[in-house]
């Protein structure tokens, strides 16, 4: 299937897209590219292809759930201005 002038006018006022004279026989040609890709796309035999739900259906490589930082709360509590009971204690914002 091909374009023509009258199909590309109709497209570009459909999808609201203001096109001069000189536009149009390249938005032709590049229309009418993409319907032929499409055509080459829908004569491939896919009879034994199973779809996928996604085109990246992998697994995903996760890290061990390992703890890898010794714990510092003491030391960095040490320098805050007001803790207590290992809490940060800041100041009441909203009366």
């Amino acid at each position: 299937m091909s374009f023509d002038r009258t199909d590309v006018e109709k497209i570009a006022h459909l999808a609201r897209i203001a096109l001069n004279d000189e536009e149009i026989p390249a938005t032709t040609a590049k229309l009418s590219g993409i319907l032929g890709l499409i055509a080459q796309m829908q004569a491939v035999d896919t009879s034994g292809v199973t779809p996928l739900a996604h085109p990246l259906e992998t697994t995903q490589r996760l890290r061990a759930d390992a703890v890898t930082e010794s714990n510092q709360r003491d030391a960095y509590q040490a320098i805050a201005p007001a803790t207590e009971s290992g809490l940060y204690l800041v100041p009441k914002v909203i009366e």
